[in-house]
């Protein structure tokens, strides 16, 4: 075996992707280039880009401190939130996503932002948006209802609502950015994240699947740890796979899937929100699967050092 660095696409948001790259970081062998989910429309972000015009900032800031040089100190300065008395238009939102839009405001420009932002930070990777056109996730039910908003198809499912289909309005296509990241790496890993409103979505942008038959490397799924509301009562692992491989165009190579169980306590809590862990279900053949115990806290958040660990291994057995 010949060691050499390795160029990784690591594709989602929410508070999945900052996991991965946080563990994946301290790893001299690993270039990780994080393509995000530009599509928020509720928190801060979603106040910010109805208010100010401009994109998202919400999940690019994570994935930026997820990378950060000092990432808790970073992370205290930047997500500390704006008290609402001092300041009506501002107080609510964090400071990192208030400067990243400030940012943007002065620039003219999203990504020259988000480089900037990770020049402060001093971050050991780059951040990609998958795209700086706006657009809203969409989403259609078996009852054959329809909504539009990342919030609001992530209400509808937790509802109790199965999701049928779901896609952007109107259509966007992948950042030249991100698009020469993808086509350049060496593998790419998917999750964790929010199924419909995380992994999902970037995946439908256009140009993603071309990008992605590039890779000559494994795609790797990071498996989700819960289901995610009463709409995916019957969502197992294996599914994840195909509906992930029907979106993409090629088959996911690797899927790394929790086998663990936090105290009943914790069972509890989660299943009084309608989450339960996620069952893993037929895994389509010639899918490699790696099951080990990422589930370590009372919090359901994949334990960074051994998903690093084994993201590291599956990666070095197939690539080196």
């Amino acid at each position: 075996m010949r060691l050499r660095e390795l160029h990784v696409g690591c594709l989602g948001g929410g508070t999945g992707l900052p996991s991965l790259l946080g563990g994946l970081k301290a790893n001299p062998w690993l270039q990780l280039h994080a393509i995000v989910t530009m599509f928020d429309s509720g928190g801060s972000s979603g106040v910010l880009r109805d208010e100010l015009g401009v994109l998202p900032p919400g999940d690019v800031l994570k994935c930026a401190l997820a990378l950060a040089r000092d990432e808790g100190e970073a992370r205290r300065v930047l997500l500390t939130r704006l008290p609402t008395l001092e300041h009506r238009r501002l107080g609510g939102h964090t400071g990192g996503n208030l400067l990243l839009s400030m940012m943007e405001q002065f620039s003219g420009d999203f990504q020259a932002a988000v480089d900037g932002l990770r020049a402060v930070l001093g971050c050991r990777g780059f951040v990609w948006p998958i795209s700086t056109e706006r657009a809203s996730l969409c989403a259609e039910y078996t009852d054959g209802t329809t909504t539009s908003g990342e919030v609001e198809v992530d209400a509808g499912q937790a509802e109790g609502r199965l999701v049928r289909r779901i896609w952007l309005s109107p259509p966007v296509t992948i950042h030249p950015a991100a698009s020469d990241a993808l086509s350049r790496a060496d593998a790419v890993i998917i999750g964790p994240g929010s199924f419909y409103t995380s992994l999902m979505p970037p995946l439908l942008v256009r140009g993603v699947r071309e990008a992605l038959a590039d890779v000559r490397g494994p795609v790797v799924l990071v498996a989700n740890l819960l289901t995610e509301g009463r709409g995916m009562d019957d969502f197992t692992a294996g599914e994840a796979v195909r509906r992930i491989g029907e979106a993409i165009g090629r088959p996911v190579d690797t899927v790394l899937f929790n086998d663990s169980r936090p105290s009943p306590v914790v069972l509890e809590r989660y299943a009084a929100e309608h989450k339960r862990p996620l069952p893993l279900g037929d895994i389509p053949s010639g899918t490699e699967l790696v099951q080990g115990p990422f589930w370590s806290g009372a919090i359901a958040r994949h334990n960074r050092r051994r998903l690093a660990y084994a993201t590291w291994g599956v990666l070095a057995r197939r690539l080196l």
